[in-house]
């Protein structure tokens, strides 16, 4: 990399820092960073450009979905369906090794499927269960830990909001993208939930034993608790897959199904429908405004020449495939330190996607591993927002959080391995939409 290029990136990522260690949020540090970029190192109009990023960025169909999938997910928690899939659960889980310690794990996957966002499921969930999991002795190690691992998997399990992100701005479909991480997702649970049964094995009083018992009667009784939740999931993902309707449709389909579960329910008010529609907005505009910013910066470092000059000084180093994910992957983690997840992605993507489709990877596959290092991020302080999510319900101190979920870190990582050693387990299922 010539040494002007290399100054001006310094120069660039350097302000980009500060900006974030003074607190400016993320979305404005992105625009301050690409605003003064374009205006100090090019002679191009970095207001007109702006403008023009902004637009592009926005105008985009897809992202209709974002907003949906985010209100369908603050429906199911706020109507209270959620609470009832906790209940349906019980009495299957709690005598098996670790207890309802699984609960965490079978409760974020099941509603990963709905509400598309980590930080809504770690939040549902833990409403929920770490009350319960203090009143009955468990383990707070774990009962926090696998809640902070388990809720990273709103992004990887579909409707994800963080792969509609990804799908648009790597051009690549959405409906394959929901379908490569199906597969991850459930290996991913399998993995986590294996570790706490045999911690349950090696250390029953982790999980005391719940003096109640349950009848197979009882159990199969609360099985309709689990209806509302299935069903939405067959309604969205099964229109997708089935080629019914686009993402978008699926995600205003879902919403419709939410808010009759919820008026079925008797749990639906106006000022609960209230309350959903600006938690959906508040989320929704945060997330957007990080992409616009992004897609800003990236825009200002493509006008830079930065991205082409690291790829070039990268892809000079001859470092093999699976190096050069290694190399990523400690790149990522570093990130995750400091930035959330979306930023991650829409930042770091036109400069890691020509390099990575470059060494022979499949871009949905990318999409997938990509995901999976965000979700390490979630639980990495001192910006992981899994972390954040779990001190406002427990008010423990962040680095005792982070400790606790050290276990599931080191499971994410090993599960981002055994994806790159087998990536099929998410291309086999994409590759039956063929045409989709």
């Amino acid at each position: 990399m010539e040494t002007s290029l290399l100054l001006m990136s310094l120069v660039v990522f350097g302000i980009l820092f500060l900006t974030l260690a003074a607190g400016i949020w993320v979305g404005f540090s992105l625009f301050i960073v690409g605003f003064i970029g374009m205006t100090f190192f090019s002679s191009l109009p970095a207001g007109t450009n702006m403008a023009t990023s902004v637009w592009a960025t926005v105008e985009k169909w897809e992202y209709v979905a974002l907003p949906l999938f985010i209100l369908m997910g603050e429906i199911l928690y706020r109507s209270g369906i959620s609470e009832k899939l906790f209940k349906a659960l019980v009495p299957w889980l709690y005598r098996l090794p670790g207890g309802l310690l699984l609960m965490n794990i079978v409760s974020c996957t099941l509603f990963a499927a709905v509400s598309g966002s980590s930080a809504a499921t770690t939040a549902t969930v833990g409403r929920i269960t770490l009350a319960e999991f203090d009143k009955l002795g468990y383990d707070r190690s774990l009962s926090m830990g696998s809640l902070a691992g388990a809720g990273t998997l709103g992004f990887l399990i579909p409707p994800s909001l963080i792969m509609i992100v990804y799908a648009i701005l790597a051009e690549v479909s959405i409906g394959k993208m929901f379908m490569a991480g199906i597969l991850p997702g459930l290996l991913l649970a399998g993995i986590y939930s294996l570790y706490i049964i045999i911690q349950g094995i090696r250390r029953p009083e982790i999980a005391p034993k719940a003096k109640e018992t349950y009848s197979w009667a009882e159990r199969f009784i609360g099985l309709k608790d689990l209806a509302p939740t299935l069903t939405l999931i067959l309604m969205v993902l099964g229109s997708i897959y089935g080629g019914y309707a686009t993402p978008t449709e699926a995600a205003a389909l879902g919403v419709f199904g939410a808010f009759s579960f919820a008026a079925l329910n008797k749990s639906m008010s106006f000022k609960i429908i209230f309350e959903c529609l600006i938690g959906a907005v508040k989320t929704n505009a945060m997330i957007m405004l990080i992409v616009v910013g992004a897609g800003f910066l990236s825009r200002a470092m493509g006008f830079l020449g930065i991205p082409a000059a690291i790829t070039q000084a990268i892809i000079e180093l001859n470092l093999s495939p699976y190096m050069l994910m290694l190399l990523l992957g400690a790149v990522y983690i570093v990130l995750g330190c400091l930035l959330d997840g979306f930023s991650i992605v829409v930042m770091t993507l036109p400069i890691a996607l020509p390099m990575v489709t470059a060494a022979g990877f499949d871009p949905i596959w990318f999409g997938i591993y990509l995901i999976l290092m965000v979700e390490v991020s979630q639980i990495t302080p001192p910006v992981g927002f899994n972390l954040f999510v779990i001190q406002g319900l427990t008010g423990e101190p962040i680095m005792r959080i982070a400790r606790y979920a050290l276990p599931f870190f080191f499971l994410m990582l090993l599960t981002t391995a055994i994806l790159t050693i087998f990536p099929d387990i998410a291309l086999i299922l994409p590759e039956l939409m063929v045409g989709k």
